[in-house]
């Protein structure tokens, strides 16, 4: 089995690879380690929601104040938004079969420890770990919808993304909801563990092999991957602990203001002045990225802020459990 769907050799050289003819057992094959991508894709951006109607329970689990549980969320979020510009450039480095076994396989393991976490600093360190090793699930899936079935075949592969991405964030609460309701807080990462297994193993079976280009390594921009991770981690914290601290009325939060600042000014320098920048800023040059972009900001302000504020406004005032809040949101 492993044997024919890696016959085909895609990206590595350009017009190498050609998909499979249609209806024929490698189609089928290939179709199938797709989809198993697809299930990756599915986990990562359900585990953003899934703890949504369940921030009381969890809260309660590892004794944390309301204001403290929100990094459960954030955390999570913010490690995933440093990992996806990782993505395009280790897929190429590592190639897209060995990356997304890699990232499902450490996003599994990173789920079995937040569902193993003692307190909420664990808690937080397991989140920030398994949404940034699942990161590259997503981007990847994307582009293997392309580079396996190409841009005149791919429309179906590209509808199961669209659903997914839809699908995965609305029905997060809901199911996170009944799964701590009926079993406990913990199983919300528990029940990463079989789907992770089985698409890292059938992906590995299925997906065509690629020659690894470990040279493009060395082009990683380690300063500027580190000024991100410092620019948003300090960005999150200042704005998570200013209104309760004073903001310039406390000497610590006042010290990682200046390491936002410090971490944003060599983030962007980086970025406009890099031959090989971790994200390319360049693309906003294009008005339509650009507006769609803006506007895609001001909607995920406004959408997990009310995320995160409805579920404690449901439980905490209304006494809904974590069944109700799931299936309001």
């Amino acid at each position: 089995m492993a044997g024919a769907a890696a016959t085909a050799t895609p990206g590595a050289v350009p017009g190498v690879y050609t998909p499979p003819a249609p209806g024929t057992r490698e189609a089928l094959l290939l179709n199938i380690g797709f989809f198993a991508m697809v299930i990756g894709m599915f986990m990562a951006i359900l585990d953003i929601q899934i703890v949504a109607s369940s921030i009381q329970q969890i809260q309660a689990g590892v004794s944390a104040s309301a204001e403290e549980v929100a990094w459960i969320q954030t955390s999570y979020l913010i490690a995933e938004v440093i990992g996806i510009p990782l993505s395009g450039l280790l897929n190429r480095a590592l190639s897209m079969r060995r990356l997304f076994v890699f990232s499902a396989t450490g996003f599994t393991l990173a789920s079995m420890l937040c569902a193993l976490a003692w307190d909420l600093n664990s808690l937080v360190v397991f989140r920030c770990i398994q949404g940034f090793l699942g990161a590259a699930m997503i981007p990847t899936t994307m582009a293997a919808a392309f580079t396996l079935f190409g841009p005149n075949r791919s429309v179906f592969q590209q509808v199961a993304i669209g659903m997914v991405a839809t699908l995965a964030p609305s029905i997060g609460p809901t199911l996170g909801g009944w799964i701590t309701e009926h079993l406990s807080w913990h199983w919300l990462f528990l029940v990463n563990v079989i789907p992770g297994i089985i698409a890292a193993t059938v992906v590995w079976r299925l997906i065509p092999k690629q020659p690894p280009q470990l040279n493009l390594i060395k082009n990683i921009d380690i300063i500027g991957l580190a000024a991100m991770a410092l620019f948003l981690g300090s960005f999150e914290y200042v704005f998570e602990e200013g209104p309760a601290a004073g903001w310039f009325e406390d000497e610590e939060l006042v010290v990682w203001m200046f390491l936002c600042s410090l971490g944003g000014i060599i983030f962007f320098w980086r970025a406009l002045t890099r031959t090989n920048p971790v994200v390319d800023l360049k693309v906003f040059k294009d008005r339509n990225f650009a507006v769609g972009s803006m506007v895609a900001i001001v909607v995920g302000f406004g959408l997990f802020g009310s995320v995160y504020l409805t579920p404690l406004f449901l439980g905490s005032v209304r006494g809904y459990n974590s069944l109700q809040i799931g299936q309001i949101m």
